[in-house]
């Protein structure tokens, strides 16, 4: 209760300041005090949840520029459906360490293939579970403010 109170305090004190916005994150808005969430100490509560297919494109199409790989990131977006960010990341390095391997195996520098990524993809467990979308859904719905 007296780390509520004093960040309930902070809030106020900052918010008494002009030109600095305050933003705050968290995974589970549910599990915050009510306080927290009362109108006035913030203006909005934007539920942000997994990357949309755009997103994920963005997201692959950023680590294959980085590593000179080629593959297509249309197809590796549809196939991480439901990815975080941290899942494509993961992903992207298991891929990288298996065409190091292959590399030295082989003792040729080997490339990243769509299939080798696609292969990865299926073997990644997901960060966000099912039955945690489903709460997020229904924490958009019940604590979303815009």
């Amino acid at each position: 209760m007296g780390v509520v109170n004093e960040l309930l305090k902070s809030i106020v004190r900052f918010r008494d300041r002009d030109g600095r916005p305050l933003i705050c994150a968290t995974n589970t808005v549910a599990a915050l005090d009510p306080a927290f969430l009362r109108h006035g100490r913030f203006d909005y509560v934007l539920p942000v949840g997994p990357p949309d297919h755009e997103a994920r494109n963005a997201l692959w199409a950023s680590y294959l520029t980085r590593t000179g790989a080629e593959a297509d990131t249309a197809l590796l977006a549809d196939a991480s459906e439901g990815f975080t960010p941290a899942d494509i990341k993961q992903a992207a390095r298991t891929v990288a360490q298996a065409v190091f391997e292959r590399t030295l195996d082989t003792g040729t520098r080997a490339q990243p293939t769509t299939e080798d990524f696609l292969r990865t993809i299926s073997r990644t467990r997901l960060t966000v579970t099912t039955e945690m979308a489903l709460e997020f859904a229904d924490h958009t719905i019940r604590y979303g403010r815009t």
